[in-house]
């Protein structure tokens, strides 16, 4: 059976999308014919559309008209914009419990000795300024394979995934309130993570984020070792003992073994970047559909980007366990319009130009897509930037909606796994947790399969279900938790990504 030329998401739909580009002419549902291209993935209307009426996709609203527009137009930035309209919050009225497998699925993980599981098992070396991000990277370097001989340095101690470093370009020139406060919370995190075995912190020496201050505040005192390449002598001095460190601890991170776990023990970020118009149709709502299964394990996911979550979270809310975790998400959204008027931005400009020529017009139309892939199930707590993960089930992270930015905080906050989809072909890693990347389309896919690790485009194939797709995204979090490399890791990426959120003034 040949598929529809277009997708009808909600009753009250006003547009449909295009499933391949449309030239003119072409009926999408019964009196109704294209009047000029529709690009794939974008937006056609199906009744006439008055100057100033609303416009919905998925049955909520996206966006009103700027002009009169008729059936079989294209809707788009050319006739379609933002606009004011009232969110009703009821707060929890959507709750409802969520039943857990009876025989919890597994995967073969790393148990450290507090308990926690990891998913893989690297040696970090983290930065507390970016004036040591070099050395770091040649204490770093050392132990890298060559890609031309094949020399491994770590060949010897193959459970040790790698040593990476994560540098960055702050800690200092820096207010000493929530930049700094938000900077060694991000750091913390990564330095108590799980997937790290062993962990040492580079700093020159007269930075603001002095590792003495990030070691107390962070409670980090005997998690890490410590490097001042001032206080050491120099460049040189400071690579080879950085050196040294790895080479110490090397045979105690290497004594590991995978064991059946829980998949309770995952916690997933979840991620979208060079989102299209079929993001919300295909690959979002079938990693919704994974994540309900993983939530339903007893596992965690956790959703974030709160500017692309700006005009759905009123669907949020109605999900929230209790008023004060609704109420929080709100208060996020408020703080959120204050820190655009106060930097002369708009929320609106969230989406990219790839956005755009993907099919997505407003934010509003992101975030409902971008929602997609929390799933169902219960909203159970709402939590800053890089705060720990303390709870099981669907958790919302304040983040900005640039990615690295976003599953840096994520990760810091304890994720263990990445799952990112993308519909224009984003590339990414975010070592030390493992990221799958999903694609929205076949196309796109085909072309780019190098670097993605599941089609989703699948589903506008109508060769399988949102629910089948999501199973099988289900699994390959299992597999990949378990050491399966994604391509990501092929290609070694995670290490550049690493991006704390700089807030406030560079002095």
């Amino acid at each position: 059976m040949v598929p529809s030329p277009v997708i009808r998401l909600h009753d009250n739909d006003a547009v449909l999308i295009a499933r391949t580009t449309l030239l003119p002419g072409i009926e999408v549902t019964t009196g109704v014919v294209t009047s000029e291209r529709i690009p794939a993935g974008h937006k056609v209307a199906i009744r006439p559309i008055a100057t100033g009426e609303e416009i919905r996709r998925y049955g909520q609203i996206i966006g009103f008209a700027t002009q009169p527009i008729a059936p079989g137009q294209h809707v788009h930035t050319q006739n379609m914009g933002m606009g004011d309209f009232d969110r009703d919050y009821a707060y929890g009225v959507d709750v409802k419990p969520t039943p857990n497998f009876d025989l919890p699925a597994t995967f073969m993980g790393l148990k450290r000795s507090d308990g926690r599981v990891a998913t893989r098992n690297y040696i970090g070396i983290l930065t507390s300024v970016n004036c040591s991000a070099h050395v770091a990277s040649m204490v770093a370097d050392v132990f890298k394979k060559n890609p031309f001989t094949g020399h491994n340095p770590l060949a010897d101690y193959p459970n040790v995934d790698g040593v990476v470093a994560l540098t960055h370009k702050t800690g200092c020139g820096m207010t000493q309130d929530e930049p700094l406060t938000l900077l060694r919370r991000t750091l913390g995190g990564y330095a108590r993570h799980v997937n790290f075995s062993h962990v040492v912190v580079l700093g020159l020496g007269c930075e603001i984020n002095q590792i003495g201050g990030l070691m107390q505040e962070q409670k980090l005192a005997g998690r890490l070792r410590e490097m001042q390449i001032q206080e050491i002598g120099g460049t040189r001095k400071t690579t080879e003992a950085g050196v040294a460190f790895v080479n110490e601890v090397l045979a105690d991170a290497n004594n590991v073994t995978r064991e059946e776990v829980s998949a309770s023990e995952l916690t997933v970020a979840l991620q979208c970047g060079g989102s299209d118009g079929y993001s919300g149709i295909s690959a979002n709502p079938a990693l919704g559909a994974a994540s309900d299964l993983l939530v339903r394990h007893g596992g965690t996911v956790v959703l974030s980007e709160t500017p692309e979550t700006y005009g759905a979270e009123h669907l949020l809310t109605r999900r929230a366990v209790s008023r004060e975790v609704g109420e929080k998400l709100v208060g996020l959204m408020r703080w959120w319009d204050a820190y655009c008027e106060r930097e002369g931005a708009e929320m609106n400009a969230n989406p990219s130009p790839g956005n755009k020529a993907g099919g997505l017009t407003t934010i509003l139309e992101k975030s409902l897509g971008a929602m997609a892939k929390a799933g169902s199930t219960n909203l159970v707590d709402v939590l800053n930037y890089a705060e720990t993960i303390t709870k099981k089930g669907f958790v919302f992270m304040d983040t900005p909606g640039y990615d690295p930015v976003a599953a840096t905080g994520q990760v810091a906050g304890g994720a263990n796994l990445v799952c990112f989809t993308t519909g224009r072909g984003s590339v990414f890693g975010c070592k030390p947790a493992p990221s799958i990347k999903l694609a929205t389309n076949t196309p796109m896919f085909k072309r780019m399969e190098e670097d993605m690790d599941i089609n989703c485009g699948t589903i506008l194939d109508g060769d399988e279900t949102v629910q089948e797709c999501g199973q099988r995204i289900f699994e390959l979090m299992l597999k990949t938790a378990s050491g399966a490399p994604t391509k990501s890791e092929s290609f070694d990426f995670g290490g550049a990504e690493f991006a704390p959120w700089v807030l406030g003034a560079t002095m």
